[in-house]
């Protein structure tokens, strides 16, 4: 008997009205906010522009989609074209469905893209979105606890889920949550990402290489635990292999990067800086232009002063020229006097 475990929702989706409600879309909408944010601010950090990391999301996030549900389509096509099964479900990506390796990959091809219309280094703006897309996939997941899919072996740990659908062959029970563990390990990645960065000043595409490296490892363990079908090759499940391989070459990328273009960028997007400098320039001027409008007034509050103080003395001075005068004048009649009695 299960003493606990986390129960899982009853339904994965919510009428309102005509219009339904799906955990599985809003967990992925929520996902691409909080990468889009999180990238805009490491941008900005880097010396970037605010908006560019939203503008070139507008192509990466499409493409990643289509990515991510060819990717498992192509891999998991006999849900959609063996017998009994219809093809048209593969166009219902609000069902569940996403390969993060098609969505990494065709995203990439969209950033790329949009990264290229701005002038923007495409490897300096994965290295900004890199912790960002780790949150995302965290977020994610929680749309397979939704729709009660992608689950490990059957367990009685505390923190077991409770699967109770029976849809396409699942058994009720209570089984490893790995959706729960490959959220948390996201979460690790993205916070090893941005120490790393920090510590070490990952540049030129390096600190998306980490992402990579990291997810793949914690992914390859994961996907060993989870019971629903996969292809397998040599005893592995596929996306053991794909993980395998791509944390070889993602390893590969940063040991090679390092030795040929070590540092990081100094410009991530050019102009970035003349803009804030000539945000810089006018505040300058502005603040300029009050100060001489101060002192101008400065100088015109002591020329009134200056003013009034002359006219405050003249009036003195005015009366003591007046006296001389005066005296002046009475000792010539005096001496014209003298001279007549001489005379």
């Amino acid at each position: 008997m299960e003493l606990a475990f986390i129960p899982s929702p009853s339904r994965g989706v919510l009428h309102l009205g005509p219009i339904p409600l799906r955990g599985y879309a809003f967990c992925i909408i929520i996902g691409v906010f909080v990468a889009v944010w999180l990238g805009n601010r490491r941008w900005i950090a880097r010396g970037g522009r605010p908006g560019t990391v939203a503008d070139i999301a507008v192509w990466a996030v499409p493409f990643g989609l289509i990515g991510g549900r060819l990717y498992h389509v192509i891999t998991d096509y006999q849900l959609y074209f063996s017998e009994g099964r219809d093809w048209v479900d593969a166009f219902k990506i609000w069902e569940g469905g996403l390969g993060i390796w098609g969505a990494i990959a065709f995203g990439a091809v969209g950033a790329w893209i949009g990264a290229r219309r701005r002038g923007v280094p495409m490897p300096a703006y994965a290295d900004a979105v890199a912790p960002g897309i780790a949150l995302a996939q965290a977020i994610g997941r929680w749309g397979n606890w939704f729709n009660q899919e992608l689950y490990g072996k059957a367990t009685d740990l505390p923190w077991a889920v409770e699967i109770t659908s029976t849809a396409d062959g699942r058994v009720p029970g209570t089984y490893h949550p790995t959706f729960l563990y490959e959220s948390l390990w996201c979460i690790g990645v993205a916070l090893l990402v941005i120490w790393a960065d920090r510590r070490f000043k990952l540049g030129h595409g390096r600190a998306f290489a980490l992402y990579v490296a990291a997810y793949c490892a914690g992914r390859f363990w994961i996907e060993y635990m989870r019971v629903d079908d996969a292809h397998h090759i040599l005893g592995l499940r596929l996306n053991n292999w794909t993980a395998l391989f791509v944390f070889l070459l993602a390893v590969l990328y940063i040991v090679l990067s390092a030795r040929m273009r070590p540092g990081r960028e100094a410009v991530v997007e050019p102009g970035a800086d003349t803009a804030a400098g000539d945000i810089g320039s006018a505040a300058d001027k502005d603040a300029k232009d009050v100060k001489d409008s101060e002192n101008d007034a400065d100088d015109a509050d002591a020329a009134e002063k200056t003013d009034a103080l002359g006219a405050t003395e003249d009036p003195s001075g005015a009366d003591e020229a007046d006296a001389a005068d005066d005296a002046k004048d009475a000792e010539g009649v005096t001496n014209g006097a003298d001279s007549a009695k001489k005379g």
